[in-house]
């Protein structure tokens, strides 16, 4: 798949690239697996803001993916689109009994390709069985983490993990983020990487681009008041993180929470399937 580049006709056009969709193949979407959904611009029941700087942003229809296909589950794909809720490209498949589904589709899924659920089912890309039955070294994707719970892990645009070994009924799986963790080896995953593998490549080009996908902009707290942001307020010019009296002291963000070196993690967390942390290269 090959990123799209455009003629600087345009300040905005200038950089910028997106895909070229060569792998969907339709026009329009399943209405059985579509779900009208709901801007929240990103507040709660409460009507608080959780998450700053969402809002507005064009009109989009969720599609229903299964994430837990029954066992014994055999179809074909009929077609591979284009969904505005994840970078993933999803294939719509048909069972043998004639009903829809949605799944995450994988970099070679094309219309015809059979796709098979099941602890006995061949070791080929897009098949779903449990990870005792796969061989070691494979490349694998939407993972469950509790057995019977649906894929949870490595579901994003060319992202994939690999099976390092068995051991005492678990599974070891190297993340993408190079974590290696211990998984129960009766959870299943499907073979193969993850489409779009060109997403994290793509330019955006321009704020208005960034507006139609929910995003909303953003102010920098050190240019902010004092009354607006514990970085903000000083005497004219630039300054430090913290300006005023406030000046020299770590950052925070606008509720006073500090956000570096702060550990937020719940004391619930616990390490004991974590075989190696994804930070453990970073420190050497």
């Amino acid at each position: 798949m090959a990123i799209k580049l455009y003629n600087p006709t345009t300040p905005g056009l200038r950089g910028m690239t997106t895909q070229d969709f060569d792998q969907i193949t339709a026009k329009r979407s399943n209405k059985k697996l579509l779900v009208a959904k709901k801007r929240t611009s990103a507040r709660n029941n409460q009507g608080r803001i959780t998450t700053r700087h969402r809002g507005g942003g064009a009109k989009r229809f969720y599609r229903n993916i299964s994430f837990k296909l029954p066992e014994g589950f055999v179809g074909t794909v009929e077609a591979v689109e284009y969904d505005p809720n994840r970078s993933a490209r999803i294939a719509l498949v048909k069972s043998s009994k004639g009903v829809f589904h949605y799944i995450i589709a994988t970099a070679n899924h094309k219309p015809g390709v059979r796709v098979a659920v099941g602890s006995d089912v061949a070791i080929e890309e897009g098949n779903r069985l449990p990870l005792m039955n796969m061989p070691i070294g494979s490349t694998i994707h939407a993972i469950e983490m509790v057995p019977g719970r649906g894929a949870q892990m490595v579901r994003s645009a060319g992202n994939s993990a690999q099976l390092m070994g068995r051991d005492n009924g678990y599974a070891q799986i190297k993340l993408p983020s190079g974590e290696i963790r211990l998984i129960n080896e009766k959870c299943t995953a499907s073979i193969g990487v993850v489409s779009n593998e060109q997403h994290q490549n793509v330019k955006i080009g321009k704020a208005g681009r960034k507006r139609h996908m929910g995003f909303r902009p953003t102010v920098r707290g050190v240019v902010q008041n004092a009354v607006d942001h514990p970085h903000g307020g000083g005497d004219g010019g630039r300054h430090g993180i913290g300006g005023g009296k406030n000046h020299g002291t770590s950052p925070k963000t606008p509720w006073g929470q500090k956000t570096l070196g702060f550990k937020t993690r719940s004391k619930r967390a616990s390490n004991k399937f974590i075989v190696r942390s994804r930070h453990q290269g970073k420190r050497k």
